[in-house]
């Protein structure tokens, strides 16, 4: 869509805010009409992340997808974090009466249940990570320390800036706490490898990860 793509190519900023908070408002949407919407929204955000990421990948070069071992133990760790940390401390809210789960909704085993949960675990390991690496790890950061973000590197140290952005993307999780410990864990790959991608795969093995483990054992509160 050529309409977002002017806007993108209009400043830095739009390219790393503009589909990030589009990706939000369809996120806000999601059981806003009618029960079954918290499924079939999440579907439509999912698609939509996708056509998003395609659109703002010319404008935001450091926006790849890089392979280390660091972030393979990074993407493990943070996992184990938000599964292992859950029972230790109080949460942002009361869990709803409803958990997030397709069998219920669509009946056990069934292909309609199947195919949303296979898309979330697509979704959130392939669509979120771009989209919340660019905003948090590589906007965020460095636009706290300087409005010409771009002229700050990538691997440049900043603590206050470090926390800030950590604590504000663990506050807008339910699980705050593993939240934060997740934000600074991505940063500080950002920051040893003084590059996005690392971050992103870290991000896309914990999300995985973290949906076969709710998948396996039925644990639908951590979605």
């Amino acid at each position: 869509m050529r309409f977002l793509s002017k806007h993108l190519e209009k400043s830095p900023v739009h390219a790393r805010v503009i589909p990030f908070f589009i990706f939000v408002g369809i996120t806000a949407l999601q059981g806003s009409f009618g029960e079954a919407s918290r499924f079939w929204v999440y579907g439509v955000k999912t698609f939509a992340g996708a056509w998003l990421v395609y659109e703002m990948w010319p404008y935001t070069k450091e926006v790849r997808w890089a392979f280390s071992w660091e972030a393979v133990a990074v993407g493990v760790l943070v996992v184990l974090i938000w599964v292992g940390l859950d029972p230790w401390y109080g949460k942002m809210s009361k869990l709803p009466d409803k958990l997030w789960n397709p069998h219920e909704e669509f009946g056990q085993n069934s292909v309609a249940a199947w195919s949303i949960i296979l898309i979330r675990i697509l979704g959130s390991a392939i669509v979120v990570p771009p989209l919340e690496e660019v905003f948090y790890r590589s906007f965020l950061y460095r636009y706290m320390v300087k409005i010409d973000f771009l002229g700050m590197p990538l691997n440049q140290r900043h603590w206050l800036s470090f926390v800030v952005t950590s604590v504000i993307f663990g506050f807008v999780h339910f699980e705050w706490l593993a939240g934060i410990l997740c934000g600074m864990s991505y940063q500080w790959l950002v920051l040893r490898k003084g590059r996005l991608g690392d971050a992103m795969l870290a991000h896309g093995i914990t999300n995985f990860l973290l949906g076969l483990y709710i998948v396996i054992k039925g644990d639908w509160h951590f979605w």
